[in-house]
């Protein structure tokens, strides 16, 4: 097993205690509540997901590149697949999208795990949307030709090549940094993931007006400055685990929630299109594999490029 920093060590620790504060608060309502209460028997429900999520993560970060690439490939397999599934294809996109699946998603973590930073970043851009395009007109099949390429390469940028710069964190060269970037991948995770929940609850408690009231309501401004601005702080607050300086990590935090948020913001756009709530059911309490990682596809690339840009 790959030697883990201290820090995430702390990290991963305190994920272990807040997980069981929240099973035995959740226990505690349930048997005050008793059976037939919906919100505490969805809120037991996600607090459950919550475990198992968090126990994949941290063993695919712990274990090294290769299973790092290999669950993270896992998981935009299973995006793109919920992503394809509301999108409009035709008998003659069925080869396309084997290659997409079978060959492309593998083949872009296969240079993450190589750690090939000149083709990782252009070979879902640049090669396969060409191929895509090419591809599907060799088919035959001009119906709606343009919207069905398109829906093809926007699920390829956001379910596969997005997610994968999260992964790719673990290859960063850092001068002082070396055998810590696990911290960076841990980072971006924990400010992604408290942003989301921390808009949810500023949301809920004093939530009034709408960022964009015809595509999310529950989504405010309240919601957005409180809940942004706090996950931020602690962001600023993790700076030891990061190569960066106090404000330096503010401005990280602040990257990536404001990422974060329109990140969601476009994929709700995608579901309230596609008339569907949730992009799946696959996970109890939580929707589909997109409800949980729509935010940290677009943030992992912005805040990738940032820390190689200024760090790397």
């Amino acid at each position: 097993m790959p030697h883990l920093p201290r820090e995430t060590l702390w990290i991963a620790a305190g994920l272990l205690g807040l997980l069981t504060l929240a099973t035995l608060i959740g226990a505690l309502l349930a048997r005050r509540a008793g059976p037939g209460n919906a919100a505490i028997a969805n809120l037991n429900q996600r607090t459950r997901s919550w475990w198992w999520m968090v126990a994949l993560f941290v063993a695919a970060a712990s274990l090294g590149r290769g299973v790092s690439a290999c669950v993270f490939g896992a998981v935009s397999f299973l995006a793109l697949r919920e992503m394809l599934t509301l999108s409009p294809t035709r008998r003659g996109d069925h080869r396309t999208l084997f290659w997409v699946f079978f060959v492309v998603t593998p083949l872009q973590y296969a240079f993450v795990y190589d750690g090939w930073y000149g083709m990782f970043a252009v070979f879902v851009p640049v090669w396969v949307f060409l191929f895509v395009a090419v591809r599907c007109a060799l088919a035959g099949d001009t119906r709606r030709y343009h919207e069905r390429v398109a829906k093809i390469q926007w699920a390829l940028m956001t379910c596969v090549y997005f997610t994968s710069h999260a992964p790719m964190l673990l290859g960063l060269e850092i001068a002082g940094f070396e055998g810590r970037n696990l911290n960076l991948l841990f980072y971006l995770a924990l400010v992604v993931q408290l942003s989301d929940i921390l808009q949810y609850v500023w949301g809920k408690l004093a939530g009034r007006h709408p960022v964009v009231p015809k595509l999310s309501p529950k989504k405010t401004w309240e919601g957005l400055i409180g809940g942004a601005g706090s996950a931020a702080l602690i962001g600023m607050g993790l700076w030891w685990m990061t190569p960066f300086t106090p404000l330096e990590s503010l401005g990280m935090s602040l990257a990536i929630v404001a990422a974060g948020f329109f990140g969601g913001l476009c994929m709700s756009a995608v579901k309230r299109d596609a008339g569907v709530k949730d992009w799946s059911h696959l996970i109890p309490g939580h929707g589909g594999v997109l409800d949980r990682i729509d935010s940290l596809c677009f943030a992992a690339p912005v805040f990738f490029h940032l820390t190689r840009y200024w760090f790397a």
